[in-house]
């Protein structure tokens, strides 16, 4: 296998796969590796998110969010439907409890329209009832395109595409340093030294290091924030037919903790959004020194946990306490109790943080001359990742003057 490349490519998730598949569709001839750290593909942000193909409703017009999404999801589809990956069209309900989340439920409905989101409609209580009998709510959205998917099969079509297409996967492949470059970057990974004339950084959690491993200066850091979920005991998964989702708080880019039916069969409850104390802290007791340090250092963090400390407390309550937990759900799925649910998994959230402690809210993409990095992709990061993979590419185009 040759170790020098027109573009290496940082990560192999499902956006540094989705990037290579964009590339070699507009540059055919372009040497294209991937360097993943782990010894197997989607194991952070790709293999522990809820599945969801999202149709777009929550973004702000005219941002990358909204545009990419609603494109994402229906090449996505495109792509399931042409690789035998199955995917289930449940559709979505995003329901109002109180009154005061009406007229945020009513902003919702204007920016899913504003979006081109197929079918969107506004519903009322007795709607809302054929939908989701057991959900409680004084208003609601139906998105019946929103449709749920196993986001790993999806990586392992991608990258078995990319293998016959002569693209190196390289895994347990960590990145340890990045000599810049003259002609090249020289990338030193445990595996040896791979050089490439370009760069693209698809890291995720660790995005801003690679960053900065590439002498690049990255205007954000990266926060992790745990997403932990509860699983329905069987017996009680009738509660939910699909996807039922709050009104979120426009102050915070999380969409609150919801109910999630998978392709497999179960009804997820969560995620809620908890201070990690490492960048891959699954569970409340990983944490790494440095990292942590690393985060309490950074102004931005400080000038989030004074503007969010009270949200924050909480959600740091709820991960400890099932029954409030439970309590949140229930707000939803009246029905459901403390003994519905048994704790699932949790995954981590990427999230970029600004200096001034603005939590970046839309994805995140930055270039030089030879490099280009992908700072916040978060959700819908999943869905839109054809679509982002395709504009990386044309960036790269532009960038690196590939044929």
């Amino acid at each position: 296998m040759p170790d020098h490349y027109d573009v290496a490519i940082v990560g192999a998730g499902i956006v540094a796969l989705a990037t290579a598949r964009a590339l070699l569709e507009k540059a055919p001839g372009a040497r294209v590796a991937l360097l993943e750290k782990e010894d197997h593909l989607a194991a952070h942000q790709t293999g522990h998110n809820s599945g969801v193909i999202h149709s777009g409703i929550y973004y702000k017009p005219g941002s990358y969010k909204a545009r990419l999404c609603v494109e994402g999801a229906r090449l996505m589809s495109e792509f399931c439907a042409e690789h035998g990956i199955t995917v289930e069209r449940c559709g979505k309900v995003i329901v109002a409890t109180r009154d005061d989340e009406l007229p945020r439920l009513q902003t919702l409905y204007e920016r899913g329209m504003a979006n081109g989101v197929p079918g969107l409609a506004m519903i009322n209580v007795a709607r809302l009832r054929e939908l989701e009998p057991h959900a409680s709510a004084i208003g609601g959205i139906h998105s019946p395109n929103t449709a749920i998917v196993d986001y790993k099969e999806v990586a392992a079509a991608m990258a078995r595409d990319l293998e016959a297409h002569g693209v190196a996967i390289r895994l347990s492949s960590r990145v340890t340093a990045i000599r810049p470059p003259g002609d090249a970057y020289a990338l030193e990974t445990p595996a040896g030294v791979v050089t490439a004339r370009n760069l693209v950084n698809c890291a995720g959690l660790y995005s801003d290091h690679v960053a900065r491993m590439a002498g690049a200066e990255p205007d954000v850091k990266i926060i992790p924030f745990r997403g932990e979920y509860y699983f329905l005991r069987a017996e009680r998964r009738h509660l939910v037919r699909g996807l039922i989702y709050p009104v979120p708080d426009p102050e915070f880019p999380f969409l609150g903790v919801h109910f999630t039916r998978t392709v497999h069969g179960d009804v997820e409850a969560g995620p809620n959004a908890v201070l990690a104390f490492a960048r891959e802290g699954y569970t409340f007791g990983r944490v790494r020194l440095a990292e942590l340090a690393e985060t309490l250092r950074y102004p931005g963090f400080r000038a989030m946990a004074r503007k969010y400390w009270r949200t924050g407390a909480y959600e740091m309550l709820r991960s400890l306490n099932q029954g409030m937990f439970v309590g949140a759900l229930q707000r939803l799925v009246p029905e459901l109790r403390r003994e519905d649910v048994q704790r699932g998994g949790a995954g981590i959230r990427a999230q970029a943080v600004a200096p001034d402690g603005a939590l970046v809210d839309d994805f995140h993409i930055v270039r030089d001359a030879h490099a280009i990095h992908v700072l916040n992709a978060p959700s819908p990061g999943a869905t839109a990742s054809l679509a982002i993979g395709r504009h990386i590419a044309a960036l790269a185009i532009d960038t690196f003057a590939l044929k």
